[in-house]
């Protein structure tokens, strides 16, 4: 289903009136507003819409409608019920699916979706805005946690609408905590509660309370109206005095208040994201841009995100096409937000255990201390790994740093072993095209390129390989050997799918694996005659060179490297402290930089699984929280840790943070895996376990990724003068590179020209856009 815009407009206030719990006059709140609406705002429509609605027929909240409708001349009041799905289709207090089920209401139109009912509201507010200026009431049913026809609380369910909240408060015994549990619901689900109204109550006086605390807390008004009249047993009498009340309230100052108030709130919310690019653009410096070129009409304020979507206000220069246009688009989050979104924007039980751990924790230092989180996540990790060399958490702040950690793990460890002294030159051994992160000491374990050249302490420390990768071309899978290395590693091959790339239990038998390896050893005894030079780890990027292109390298060639390096010690150096155990580190420590690809980006809690081989150190980040905060874990293996270990306290890994292993991150990354576990366990993507024929891949016979997608469209021209895209595709991932008739990648120029065409059109077919970065030789969607 498309994605809904945001229900933001200049001319049409949209409200959502939720209560902290039933029976606490929500609807003849809203019966007060809409009428008081009618009186002071009389040029303007006013509009109702109640979605769901419990109860019999004969309390249906829409009768006080029609008597509100008959309290006024119908021709001035212009008061409206339209809902799109108000009607009483369960008992009270039954809202669930079993309930429905069971009252014979299982048909689409009985029991809507969660994405229907709120495309409807969408749809009426739509309808509503086409007519001009006014005001559209939504009132919800039960309380703030009431499920909704698909059982959903519909605090959760219309969330993503995020439309400004009136919360009827609760003034009988008890309505204190009630109305301020309520509103704290709101609260984490990115709410805005612009005010909270009650009736007056003499005996318990809670608005009297409230008021204080919500201003103090929230800075949000609390109004009070007098309590409705009993009902008396005369219908004809009890009729009347509903109508003088509500004609009473409806015209009262405090009606009249909470709806300027209300107004000012919006126009204010409308000037503050009007007036942001312009404040950004001279108060913040941005990451990865020459800000020379950002003018404050590219950038992209973001009201909110939900799903895999943002909200992003509309350029002022957009044409309108119709009244109906709203402030708000849907843009899809093509990066996944730099690659950290794996359960989606806004999810509730991130915000939950966020909230519980800040609650129980805010931060407490972690050294020489510990924590459930930190401890349930480390063990939650070591476990997920499956990697038996793996004994050690170290906690760390972004990839980046995870990253400088694993180094200097690897370093040290290997200095010890092969008798270096501290000030000797160490250097790495990589792959062309990597990247670690952006700390100094990261920086260095990259060969020059756009992201260091020109910064003033790089210095390229370490030997990168340049290596096959793979790509999808005209349906087929393709590993494209670089001209350089075809004498020795050969013009690449073909394969049918993608599985069979990544079946390298039987490509370890071939010729191609042992040339990989011949390969490897000859430039490594150069190496080792070049002057003596002293390498301290091996780091890699499983299966995909993520900012440094997006690069799908041949996992057959990564496998043959670290088997190499694992198999001929000689070739770095004389050992003096040689391994004692299985699990101890072999040549040089493995670094498995899993920040972008660990964690189920690939399908796989680990990508080093799909290579085969582990690591003996393994850094995660982006998708450990999902997506929420930062945090970074560096794992390692009991050999590496024992290189730290002495009687001397300045031999320890001197490293830190003030936020180390924050309990905040740490809670939320362990309901992040525990989601991402059980979406696996329920086969949540088993719609990519197939091969390129569209085939289910048996994963007891084939040693390939049992999850990475296989199918390969069909993607250049048979017209070889028109440019064609080049797909790297995997679960997580799709990539686009552009390359022009004759096979050069295209310019910078080029690309962000089609990019931003790409976008445009996007937005005009769809009514939405979509917002991704440009890397230098492509643009990509995860």
């Amino acid at each position: 289903m498309a994605p809904l815009s945001g229900l933001l407009w200049r001319h049409l206030r949209v409200h959502q009136v939720y209560g902290a719990n039933t029976d606490v006059g929500k609807t003849i709140f809203t019966t007060i507003l809409c009428n008081a609406a009618t009186k002071f705002y009389n040029h303007e429509r006013t509009s109702y819409l109640k979605p769901v609605s419990t109860g019999p027929a004969s309390e249906a909240d829409s009768s006080s409608f029609r008597s509100l409708r008959r309290c006024r001349d119908t021709r001035a009041v212009r008061c409206t019920v339209q809902p799109a799905y108000c009607s009483q289709v369960v008992r009270p207090g039954t809202t669930s699916v079993a309930a429905l089920s069971k009252l014979g209401l299982t048909g689409w139109q009985d029991i809507p979706s969660d994405d229907a009912l709120r495309r409807s509201i969408h749809d009426h507010a739509l309808r509503n805005a086409a007519f001009g200026p006014g005001w559209l009431f939504l009132e919800t049913a039960g309380g703030v946690h009431s499920p909704g026809p698909t059982g959903t609380p519909q605090a959760d369910l219309y969330a993503p609408l995020r439309l400004p909240t009136v919360l009827v408060g609760d003034s009988k015994l008890g309505g204190i905590s009630q109305t301020i549990a309520a509103y704290e619901s709101l609260k984490l689900r990115g709410l805005d509660v612009e005010a909270v109204l009650l009736f007056q109550n003499a005996t318990y006086e809670n608005h009297l309370y409230l008021k204080d605390y919500f201003q103090e807390h929230a800075g949000i008004p609390v109004e009070t109206v007098t309590a409705p009249p009993e009902r008396h047993e005369d219908p004809q009498y009890d009729h009347g005095a509903l109508l003088a009340y509500y004609e009473r309230e409806s015209s009262s100052e405090t009606a009249h208040a909470v709806l300027k108030d209300l107004d000012h709130r919006g126009k204010s919310r409308i000037a503050r994201l009007e007036n942001m690019p312009q404040s950004a653009s001279k108060n913040i410096w941005y990451p990865f841009t020459q800000q020379k070129l950002l003018t404050p009409d590219r950038i992209s304020v973001i009201d909110s995100a939900n799903g895999d979507f943002f909200q992003v206000l509309t350029p002022a220069a957009a044409p309108s096409p119709a009244n109906e246009s709203g402030l708000l688009q849907p843009a899809f989050d093509g990066s996944a937000s730099w690659w950290t979104q794996g359960l989606g924007h806004g999810n509730p039980r991130l915000t939950l255990a966020a909230a519980y751990a800040a609650g129980r924790y805010g931060h407490v230092m972690f050294a020489e201390a510990i924590h459930e989180p930190a401890l349930a996540l480390a063990e939650k990790l070591l476990h997920g790994m499956g990697n038996s060399r793996l004994t050690r958490v170290f906690y760390t702040d972004n990839g980046s740093t995870g990253c400088e950690v694993a180094v200097k793990m690897a370093l040290r460890a290997a200095r010890l072993r092969y008798g270096w002294a501290a000030s000797e030159k160490m250097e790495i051994l990589g792959l062309k095209g990597s990247y670690h992160g952006d700390t100094i000491g990261t920086m260095d374990c990259s060969e020059p390129s756009v992201f260091n050249e020109k910064v003033e302490w790089y210095k390229g420390k370490g030997f990168w390989f340049d290596h096959p990768s793979v790509w999808c071309r005209d349906g087929k899978w393709v590993v494209d050997t670089p001209e350089a290395l075809q004498e020795d590693l050969g013009d690449g091959a073909k394969f049918e799918s993608l599985s069979d790339v990544f079946d390298l239990g039987n490509r370890a038998q071939t010729k191609v694996y042992e040339s990989y390896k011949n390969y490897f050893r000859s430039v490594l005894e150069r190496l080792q005659k070049q002057g003596g030079r002293k390498f301290g780890a091996l780091m890699l990027e499983p299966v995909v060179l993520g900012a440094g292109g997006m690069i799908l390298v041949d996992p057959l060639y990564q496998k043959a490297l670290v088997d190499v390096v694992r198999s001929s010690p000689e070739l770095f150096g004389n050992s003096t402290m040689p391994s004692t155990t299985e699990h101890d580190w072999q040549g040089l420590p493995v670094i498995f930089d899993e920040v972008f690809t660990g964690l189920y980006r690939l399908g796989r809690f680990s990508s080093s699984s799909l290579l085969a081989t582990s690591a003996d150190i393994s850094v995660h980040a982006k998708l450990l929280t999902g997506g929420l905060l930062p945090l970074s874990t560096t794992l390692a293996s009991e050999s590496i840790f024992n290189a730290f270990t002495s009687d001397d306290k300045s031999d320890a890994l001197l490293h830190g943070h003030s936020y180390t292993a924050h309990a905040v991150g740490c809670q939320v990354s362990v309901e992040s895996l525990d989601q991402l576990q059980r979406m696996d366990e329920n086969g949540a993507w088993d719609w990519a376990k197939r091969n390129s024929s569209g085939k289910a891949l048996d994963a007891a016979t084939s040693p390939g990724p049992r999850a990475l997608p296989g199918p390969c469209g069909r993607t250049s021209s048979s017209t070889a003068s028109r440019d064609s895209p080049t797909r790297s595709r995997a679960l997580g991932l799709w990539a686009v590179f552009l390359r022009s008739a004759c096979g050069v990648m295209m310019g910078s120029d080029t690309r962000a020209r089609l990019l931003l065409g790409f976008r445009l059109a996007f937005a005009t077919a769809k009514g939405r856009g979509i917002f991704t970065p440009v890397f230098w030789g492509m643009f990509c969607i995860s």
